[in-house]
């Protein structure tokens, strides 16, 4: 009996032949996203995806309307495009090459700076940057950046983007994503947004909207001659008050005779008992310019940009003007444009069939060259490194020949 249960518990009764559990089916491995398939809903397949509706404005008021944004991107701009740039693969280093050609000379109405200029400032004010490639078939002939405010993106029901969608005055263009796509697309990062990148001037928006409010301010101050307003008090007899003409007549009088800066110093006529009585500045208004620095200061740590270069008070973070050009270098330009040259070398291999790289060289920025020089002193007094591990530790190819790997 004792037998009989601990074989029942076992699971298998007396004299029954044990079957074997089924194999389950091999399940086809497919190489995509497990979540590719969430990022866009099915409704927006084949649609172009909203970018946020505040970049247009904020372009407006942190750049064409506030100095220290638009310093602060034509600094980062004009030295990223500055950079100088080479072009190498895994063998050797190029100095003269198709891509170099079409880099230096994008198209007839541009050149290298200026195309470079204009697609890292169109990445540091909206999070985007597009390029076109005009082509056949090979290289490009030509590139082109659009604007990012025009374009949109189409993902497709993966959510990959499958098109791009280029509007302007009322006509659309849809560039399709093949196999080589003609349009390459640089984004910032953005956490919350699929599509499109994340800008500094988003970021940064409130300390923009204060930096201008505070320019208004002084403005305004500065038409009324940069002196604070008063009250004109009516010490009638017995306390009596100004009759409706006397109070018109005075508004109209002091609204074309005493308002505006061409007004100012004017002096003041009073009579039947009227008595002016200044108001001197709070407290609050006194720390009015400290907050307009404040709020300038926040701006340029948006963009990476240190404040002692452009120009702000009360900021002691560097030791002098030299290390702070160094970091602005090192922590912001360098890594944009590492990033974006590195972008468009992928992109363009695409083209061409072979493995590419631009970057920018770094033997040749003045504002590195004594980091450069202590790095290349270092590599070479070190005796235990071959020359294929100095030539890797530096950046450069390895060499050709019986020197080489």
């Amino acid at each position: 009996m004792f037998d009989f249960l601990k074989r029942k518990d076992m699971g298998t009764p007396p004299g029954a032949v044990p079957v074997p559990a089924p194999v389950p089916a091999a399940v086809p491995e497919a190489k995509a996203s497990a979540a590719g398939q969430l990022i866009a809903w099915p409704s927006t397949a084949g649609r172009p995806a909203q970018a946020p509706r505040d970049t247009t404005l904020l372009t407006q008021q942190g750049f064409t309307r506030n100095p220290v944004g638009f310093r602060a991107v034509r600094l980062i701009a004009e030295a990223a495009a500055a950079l100088p740039l080479i072009l190498q693969d895994s063998q050797r280093r190029y100095s003269e090459h198709p891509v170099l050609d079409l880099i230096a000379r994008p198209n007839p109405a541009q050149g290298r700076a200026e195309l470079l200029e204009s697609l890292y400032g169109q990445l540091l004010l909206t999070g985007n940057g597009y390029v076109e490639a005009v082509s056949e078939e090979g290289l490009p002939q030509e590139l082109h950046v659009l604007r990012s405010d025009r374009m949109s993106v189409v993902p497709g029901e993966d959510g990959w983007p499958v098109a791009y969608d280029y509007t302007v005055g009322g006509r659309r263009h849809r560039f399709a994503v093949g196999e080589t796509s003609p349009v390459c697309h640089i984004k910032s990062f953005h956490p919350q947004d699929d599509h499109y990148g994340l800008s500094a001037l988003q970021a940064a928006a409130s300390a923009i909207e204060v930096h201008n409010g505070a320019s208004r301010w002084s403005l305004a101050l500065l038409e009324n001659a940069a002196r604070p307003s008063g009250a004109i008090v009516y010490n009638g007899p017995n306390g009596g008050t100004m009759t409706q003409d006397q109070f018109d007549r005075l508004t109209a009088e002091m609204e074309q005779q005493h308002q505006g800066a061409r007004n100012a110093g004017r002096p003041m006529l009073l009579e039947g008992g009227l008595d002016w009585k200044p108001m001197g500045f709070s407290p609050s208004d006194m720390e009015f310019q400290k907050t307009k620095d404040a709020a300038a200061r926040e701006i340029a740590v948006a963009f990476g940009v240190p404040p002692m270069i452009l120009g702000i008070p009360g900021d002691a973070t560097y030791a002098n003007y030299q290390e702070a050009n160094r970091a602005f270098y090192r922590l912001t330009v360098l890594p944009l444009a590492t990033r974006v040259t590195q972008t468009l070398s992928d992109w363009l291999s695409d083209f061409t069939g072979e493995r590419i790289a631009l970057a920018p060289d770094l033997d040749q920025i003045p504002a590195l060259a004594a980091e450069r020089e202590a790095q290349w002193r270092r590599v070479a007094a070190a005796s235990f490194l071959s020359q294929a591990e100095k030539r890797q530790l530096l950046g450069l190819p390895p060499l050709e020949g019986p020197d080489g790997p």
